[in-house]
């Protein structure tokens, strides 16, 4: 199965930036999407972006278009997020996850494998 470990985050003020990134390892050739969810404090778990594997297209989720760049780079089997003019809105525990996922019409996902471990970003 597919390992998943994530990296950066932290603090920021408002109108700043962080980045994330996600390693995937071990059995990585059934998931062709890479997405992030985000869970802010005392809400549920939301998608905020995903990509395909291969390229050909993304979805944002309309509170971070124009503002976060998911991007994937095949060679290192890593999904990032960039995310730019953040807003305290924007805080809370950010997840990466392999997936089984269209995004012809919006981010539907038909199955989960793995998920990364969590990191914090708080916006002040």
């Amino acid at each position: 199965h597919v390992q998943l470990v994530e990296s950066g985050g932290g603090s920021a003020q408002a109108g700043g930036s962080l980045g994330l990134s996600c390693v995937a390892s071990g059995y990585i050739d059934r998931h062709n999407c890479m997405a992030w969810f985000r869970q802010p404090p005392g809400k549920e778990r939301e998608a905020v972006a995903a990509i395909y594997r291969g390229g050909g297209g993304t979805y944002y989720t309309n509170p971070v278009k124009g503002r976060f760049t998911i991007s994937h780079d095949n060679a290192k089997n890593t999904a990032y997020l960039q995310m730019n003019s953040l807003e305290p809105e924007d805080t809370g525990m950010y997840y990466c996850a392999a997936v089984r996922c269209t995004l012809s019409t919006g981010l539907r996902v038909s199955e989960y494998y793995a998920w990364g471990q969590g990191t914090q970003v708080t916006v002040s």
